[in-house]
C-alpha cells in the first residue's frame, strides 16, 4: 500500500508526482550511498514512490544498475514519467513490488533500498522487505533504510512525535517504528545491524548486511 506523499508535479506530465522532501534530502542521502554501495551491480530500491529520488541516485551513480519498484499504480506511472525524462540508460523500468508479499517479481540484487517506507506501512511490510531481502542478497551485501525511528535513549525530536500522531491518526498500522524492533526482527531475518548515520531533519540512515 501506499499513502501517496506526493502531489501532481507543476506544469509537467500529468502521471509525473513531486514528493516536497526529495529535493531537500537527496543529495545528503548520495553522500551516504557513496559509502555504502557496491562500487558496481544491481540496486533495488522498495517502495520508490515519484521515482524522483532512483532517477537521481542512478544519475550519480552511473556504473550501478538501478531498479525502481512500488505497489501503487499512480507511483509506478510516476516513476515510469520521470525515468522517461531523464533517459538514463542505467535506470530499468519500474516493477511491481509489495515489500508484504511473499514473492518478489525479482531473484536477486546486490544492494536494497528503501527510504521512507518502514513507518508509512503496516509492519508487515518491514518484516517482508527483510524477508525478501534474505532471498535477494548475497552475505555481506546492504541493505539501506532512510527515515525517521525512535530510539531509545535518544530524545525524540517534537517534530517526530507530531508526526508520528499523524500517521497513526491516518492508518493505526502505521507510526515511527523502534529502532531496536527493527534491528532485532533484521537480525532474525539474517541481517547485522552495520552502521546508523543521522541525517537532517531528525531521520536516520541504517546499514544492514546480509549474514
Amino acid at each position: 500500500m501506499s499513502p501517496g506523499p506526493w502531489r501532481p508535479e507543476e506544469g509537467g506530465s500529468g502521471a509525473k508526482r513531486h514528493a516536497p522532501a526529495t529535493l531537500r534530502n537527496r543529495d545528503a542521502i548520495v553522500g551516504v550511498l557513496a559509502e555504502w554501495l557496491p562500487r558496481a551491480g544491481l540496486v533495488l530500491e522498495v517502495a520508490s514512490g515519484s521515482g524522483e529520488h532512483i532517477v537521481h541516485f542512478a544519475a550519480a551513480f552511473p556504473a550501478l544498475d538501478w531498479q525502481p519498484s512500488d505497489p501503487d499504480e499512480a507511483a509506478l506511472a510516476s516513476i515510469a514519467a520521470w525515468s522517461a525524462e531523464a533517459r538514463l540508460a542505467n535506470l530499468a523500468p519500474p516493477i511491481r513490488l509489495d515489500a508484504a508479499a511473499p514473492d518478489w517479481p525479482l531473484d536477486r540484487a546486490d544492494a536494497l533500498l528503501c527510504i521512507n517506507m518502514v513507518h508509512i506501512s503496516p509492519w508487515c511490510a518491514t518484516l517482508g522487505l527483510f524477508a525478501g531481502a534474505a532471498r535477494l542478497l548475497a552475505r555481506g551485501a546492504p541493505l539501506i533504510l532512510y527515515g525517521p525511528y525512535i530510539e531509545a535513549g535518544v530524545p525524540t525530536a517534537p517534530s517526530n512525535l507530531a508526526f508520528d500522531a499523524s500517521l497513526r491518526a491516518r492508518d493505526a498500522e502505521w507510526g515511527l517504528r523502534a529502532l531496536e524492533a527493527v534491528k532485532a526482527a533484521a537480525l532474525e531475518a539474517g541481517f547485522a545491524f552495520a552502521a546508523r548515520q543521522a541525517m537532517p531533519a531528525n531521520n536516520l540512515m541504517l546499514l544492514l548486511r546480509r549474514i
